[in-house]
């Protein structure tokens, strides 16, 4: 029986927050880190899952089937099992197979591990049949893995992770725009500039399929646009904003469509400032995006609050929450040299507020989902 590697990425969102599912734009890179299968065929309709972190999980074809949109598979299992059904829902032909996972990508901490774990078992099966890995190739895989997430594991996210573990390259971060989908990769040669991005997870663990914070955003985003009369917000501009402001009860519809507006220009803001070279002016976009998730899209916690001042307090440009949110990891863009002293500062201020230490992580733009 055939035996297929892979390997998928996890991503940092450089900015561009809870606008994938508003159709608007995003701008994120795919990680160092990321999640390594091995995926084996077998002659019957088994699936065997293994996990070197989380487990194993055992079952056929037809477990996984029956589950459908409800999902079948409970747990971290049913990602594996969803991009299985997913694929096999576009009519590929899915065999028993053993599938063995170990991931350096943090469970719950904003980078996506969920969406590597999906890409590197699609990445697989790709290889084992034959799949086209090349760009529209990639982009049924990645929408293959938005499926498996949203429709049978449940978590209402935007198809954001998925593209940037899938289109990823080295150097390089992904301007994606969700009103068609497109995608366009923008140069972020950062340590020609002798700068850095520090990924710091608090420790402060989310779950984005569990509900709660997550789909409530996105049921206010969708109340918003209906208010306006508009299909998402994408459609909407600061004069909407101010139009909700003025109808009853629009406070919290308001605060959120203000985000998503604002969100948007940042994105493009920061692709002008990357091409210029304007650090500084990055720095500033990251700072700002991180107010907005916190004042008006009401996301951070103190922890993501805490290490993002602390790291601006000592040396980095900019720095924000990355991620859903309600826990997860911050980003911060700084020089190389201050490196250390921004990872000592956060520390002692974790330490201070009688927080856990928290891991970093320095970081530049990865190659995406691959064979071998």
């Amino acid at each position: 029986m055939r035996s297929i590697s892979a390997f998928a990425p996890g991503r940092v969102n450089l900015i561009g927050e809870h606008t994938d599912y508003n159709a608007g734009l995003s701008l994120p890179f795919a990680l160092p880190l990321g999640t390594s299968v091995t995926l084996t065929e077998r002659a019957d309709d088994r699936v065997l899952v293994s996990s070197r972190e989380a487990g194993a999980w055992s079952g056929t074809l037809a477990d996984i089937e029956a589950g459908g949109v409800a999902g079948g598979v409970a747990g971290w299992a049913g990602y594996v099992a969803g991009v299985l059904w997913a694929l096999g829902s576009a009519g590929h032909r899915i065999p028993g197979c053993e599938i063995e996972l170990a991931s350096t990508v943090p469970l719950g901490a904003g980078l996506s591990s969920s969406a590597s774990l999906e890409c590197a078992v699609a990445t697989a099966v790709a290889g084992l049949l034959g799949l086209p890995l090349d760009d529209p190739g990639r982009r049924a895989l990645a929408a293959a893995c938005t499926r498996a997430e949203t429709e049978y594991v449940g978590a209402p996210t935007g198809g954001l992770d998925q593209l940037a573990a899938m289109l990823g390259a080295e150097g390089e971060a992904v301007l994606i725009d969700f009103a068609d989908h497109s995608a366009h990769r923008v140069p972020l040669h950062l340590a020609e500039a002798g700068l850095a991005i520090l990924v710091t997870d608090t420790g402060v663990r989310h779950e984005l399929a569990a509900g709660g914070g997550y789909a409530d955003r996105r049921a206010e985003c969708e109340a918003a646009a209906q208010a306006l009369g508009i299909a998402s917000l994408r459609e909407a501009a600061a004069a909407d904003v101010t139009r909700l402001a003025a109808s009853p009860g629009g406070s919290v519809t308001t605060r959120r469509a203000r985000h998503v507006v604002t969100e948007n220009e940042r994105v493009l803001a920061a692709v002008a400032a990357t091409g210029a070279g304007d650090w500084a002016g990055l720095g500033r976009l990251l700072t700002a995006s991180h107010a907005s998730l916190r004042d008006d899209f009401e996301v951070t916690v103190p922890a993501l609050d805490l290490a993002a001042a602390t790291a601006e307090a000592h040396g980095a440009l900019g720095a924000r929450m990355t991620g859903g949110g309600f826990g997860g990891s911050t980003i911060a863009l700084l020089p190389l040299d201050r490196a250390d002293a921004v990872r000592e500062a956060i520390d002692g201020a974790f330490a201070g507020a009688g927080l856990p230490r928290p891991a970093h992580h320095l970081v530049e733009p990865s190659g995406g989902a691959r064979l071998g």
